[in-house]
């Protein structure tokens, strides 16, 4: 019975294995952050330059992500996730040396290892969904980015408080280690399409510049690309400024700052699931259009959000945060894998995270521009509210013009 599930496992199997992986590919974007007050009281660097540690990780991700294309044809999605993997775990350990410049080469390599995983699930998981529970299972695999921050967030700086911040950058590190084993089993049954003789035609070079041009040619892709940029935004913003906050601003705690982030994240979980359930009937565009309002209003009530509120609010401010910005992602990506030109899943995919990487490598640093010059977060959370209403803009105009893919 273990075996025939091996050979040709459900398209459950498959959602849950990248489940798992997202849930460990998180460890590259936010173990520093969420432990950079430990580190910067250290170091002696300022906290608020967690936003230049996720636009470096973006920066990896951004060189990596438009060849995912030629590594998945040549190699197979579950090799090129395991492969992802170990180098997001060999980034992450990279920190533990401390030191300014290896805390930035951290940062780059974890984002290198991270470019290809969201193209080659999509890869391995739009063959096999059923048209009509896309938007659920592409929302249930999603679910391990923000499952995989909720564990970054409670774990990570409860280690850091106990061990030292450096026992929760190792086990970060080894929890990427696991997953990339834990996927062995399903090789040869998914990896089957490969084709490693494909080695050099098209030329990788080519075949990133032939992903990038779906953007140009499908406008439909380009508009729901667009909304991810403006939606991811407010989503990294949030996880990586959102615990410096609370201890700079409100004065609470590393451990329970991080169990409020946590909290988000659990909003971010059962957003995904909840929105997918509900795209699947209503459809994909009117629901990533009110995700993009929720964004907008909720980020709002943040940049008000100061030090005598109370923690009930913030509590439920974490929660509408994780439900919105946070819980789009599934929808988006489901909606991306209908309307890719056949056998062409992974390369709209990889089109669409380089121009979010792009965005992410500017925009978190934008933030810490403005959390410096201001000595405040009020404009960086504002930032997040305008993106908001710009990614539901893009979709409004995308239904209006009623464009096929």
């Amino acid at each position: 019975m273990v075996r025939r599930m091996m050979n040709s496992p459900s398209v459950w199997v498959v959602m849950l294995a990248l489940l798992g992986t997202h849930m460990a590919g998180m460890g590259a974007f936010l173990t520093v952050p969420v432990l950079a007050p430990a580190i910067g009281a250290e170091t002696g660097l300022s906290p608020s330059l967690a936003g230049v540690h996720t636009a470096l990780t973006y920066g990896g991700a951004l060189l990596s992500g438009p060849f995912a294309q030629g590594l998945l044809r040549r190699h197979g999605g579950v090799r090129v996730c395991q492969g992802a993997l170990v180098v997001i775990a060999l980034g992450i350990g990279l920190a533990a040396l401390g030191h300014p410049l290896a805390l930035a080469l951290s940062a780059l390599l974890a984002g290198m290892g991270h470019g290809p995983i969201t193209p080659a699930g999509s890869h391995l998981l739009a063959p096999r969904v059923p048209p009509q529970r896309r938007s659920l299972i592409f929302g249930l695999k999603q679910c391990g980015v923000p499952a995989g921050a909720m564990l970054v967030a409670a774990l990570a700086p409860a280690l850091g408080g106990l061990f030292g911040w450096r026992a929760g950058v190792l086990a970060m590190a080894g929890f990427a280690l696991l997953l990339a084993l834990a996927l062995q089993p399903l090789r040869a049954a998914l990896d089957a399409d490969r084709a490693p003789a494909a080695a050099a035609r098209p030329r990788p070079w080519e075949e990133a510049r032939q992903s990038l041009g779906l953007l140009r040619g499908r406008g439909a892709i380009r508009a729901l690309t667009i909304a991810s940029c403006c939606y991811g935004t407010a989503q990294f913003c949030f996880s990586s400024f959102f615990v410096v906050w609370q201890v700079e601003v409100r004065g609470v705690a590393l451990e329970a700052a991080g169990l409020q982030l946590a909290l988000a994240q659990a909003g971010g979980v059962a957003g995904r699931v909840l929105w997918a359930v509900i795209a699947d009937r209503l459809g994909p565009l009117r629901v990533l259009f009110a995700l993009g309002l929720a964004i907008m209003l909720a980020s709002a009530l943040l940049a008000l959000a100061g030090p005598g509120w109370p923690g009930a609010a913030i509590s439920l401010l974490a929660l509408a945060m994780g439900a919105s910005a946070i819980g789009w992602n599934g929808v988006l990506l489901g909606e991306v894998a209908r309307i890719a030109p056949p056998g062409r899943v992974g390369a709209a995919t990889a089109a669409l995270g380089f121009a979010f990487a792009a965005t992410m490598v500017a925009m978190p640093v934008l933030f810490s521009a403005m959390v410096l010059a201001s000595g405040g977060y009020a404009l960086g959370f504002a930032l997040c509210a305008a993106a908001g209403g710009m990614g539901a803009l893009s979709l409004a105009r995308l239904r209006l013009r009623r464009e096929g893919p």
